[in-house]
C-alpha cells in the first residue's frame, strides 16, 4: 500500500509537472511587429511569415504595424507599443541610428527586442536580444561575382560599365549589399562602377536609369540593391530604345515573385534571395521562446546565407514560381 501511495504521489508529481509546462507553452503573449513599410512587398512578405509562424505556435496575439518608411512614426508606433504593454517586439529598423531612441525606451520598459532584416547600429548603447537577417554583405559579393563572371563571358575579360542602384541611405540593407559589392568590384579596375541611390522604390530606380542611360554612352550591367529598383530600371531600359534590355546584365535582390517570373522570361538575369520567411521566423521563435522559457539566444547575431537565383535554379527561391 505504501508503495502503491508513493507511486501515485509520484504520478501526480509529473501530471503537475507537464500541466505546468503546458502552461507555460500555452501562457498568452502580445508580440508587436513594427517594419518600413508595406509599399515594399518584401516587407508584406515578412508580415506573412510572422503571423503564420504565431498560428503556429498558438497562445500569441502580434500587432503589426508598418511605418510608411517614416523614422518619426517608428518611433512612435514603439511609444505605442510600450503604453499598450506588449510582451516584445520584433523590429525591422528604417535606419541604423535613427530608431535607437526608440530601443532605448524598450530597453526601459524591460521589453526584449529582436530585431529582423535590418539591423541597430552595431555601437549603439542599446540592448538587442538578438540580430536575425540576411548576410547582406555576403548578397552584395555574389551579385558582384556574378556580373563579373558575365562580363569575362562578354569580354573575355572584366571590363566594362555597371550602374549600381543603392537602397535608401543609413538604412543597413543598403549598407551592406553596397559594401559588399564594391568590395569584390574595387579587384577589377577595369569595370567602372557608376552609384546612385533610389532608395529601394522602383518609381525612384526608373527615373535614376533614365538619367544614366542619357548620360552614359556605353551600360554593361545594372544591379539594384532590391528588386523595385532593378524592375524600375528594366522599365526604364525598355522605354528607352537605345538599349536592349536582354544584352545588359541586370541582377536584383529579395527574389520577389515578379522578379521571378522576369528570370524565367530572360528578361532578368538573376535576383539575390535572402529567404524572409527563414529570417522571420527564426526572430520568432527565439523571442517566444525568450519569453516563455527565458532562454537566450546561441548567438546574439544569426545570420541567413544568400543564394543567387538564375533561370537554372527558380526552385530554389522561397517564393518559387514552379
Amino acid at each position: 500500500m505504501k508503495k502503491l501511495g508513493v507511486v501515485g504521489i509520484l504520478v501526480i508529481l509529473v501530471a503537475s509537472l507537464c500541466l505546468g509546462s503546458l502552461a507555460l507553452a500555452q501562457e498568452q503573449l502580445t508580440i508587436g511587429l513594427s517594419f518600413p513599410s508595406l509599399s515594399f512587398a518584401w516587407f508584406a512578405f515578412l508580415e506573412e511569415a510572422v503571423k503564420e509562424k504565431a498560428t503556429q505556435i498558438g497562445g500569441i496575439e502580434v500587432i503589426s504595424l508598418e511605418a510608411e518608411d517614416n523614422v518619426a512614426k517608428q518611433i512612435s508606433i514603439i511609444e505605442d507599443m510600450i503604453i499598450r504593454g506588449v510582451d516584445g517586439v520584433l523590429l525591422v529598423p528604417i535606419e541604423v541610428e535613427a530608431v535607437v531612441p526608440a530601443v532605448e525606451a524598450l530597453n526601459k520598459a524591460n521589453i526584449p527586442v529582436v530585431t529582423v532584416d535590418r539591423r541597430i547600429k552595431e555601437d549603439a548603447p542599446v540592448e538587442v536580444l538578438c540580430h536575425v537577417g540576411a548576410d547582406n554583405v555576403e548578397g552584395g559579393r555574389r551579385a558582384a561575382k556574378f556580373i563579373v563572371d558575365e562580363l569575362i563571358e562578354k569580354y573575355a575579360e572584366p571590363k566594362g560599365t555597371v550602374i549600381e542602384l543603392t537602397g535608401t541611405p543609413g538604412a543597413g540593407p543598403a549598407i551592406d549589399r553596397s559594401a559588399g559589392f564594391n568590395e569584390i568590384m574595387e579587384q577589377y579596375p577595369d569595370i567602372t562602377i557608376k552609384a546612385q541611390t533610389a532608395n529601394f522604390r522602383r518609381d525612384d530606380g526608373m527615373k535614376v536609369m533614365e538619367d544614366f542611360i542619357m548620360s552614359t554612352p556605353q551600360i554593361d550591367a545594372v544591379f539594384g540593391a532590391n528588386d523595385e529598383m532593378i524592375l524600375g530600371a528594366i522599365q526604364a531600359i525598355e522605354a528607352s530604345g537605345k538599349l536592349d534590355v536582354k544584352e545588359v546584365i541586370t541582377v536584383g535582390f529579395d527574389a520577389l515573385p515578379e522578379a521571378l517570373q522576369l528570370i524565367e522570361e530572360e528578361t532578368l538575369d538573376a535576383t539575390i534571395e535572402q529567404f524572409p520567411g527563414r529570417q522571420a521566423s527564426t526572430a520568432f521563435e527565439i523571442l517566444v521562446k525568450y519569453l516563455r522559457e527565458k532562454a537566450e539566444p546561441e548567438n546574439k547575431v544569426i545570420l541567413i546565407e544568400p543564394a543567387v537565383i538564375t533561370k537554372d535554379n527558380l526552385y530554389e527561391a522561397e517564393k518559387s514560381i514552379q
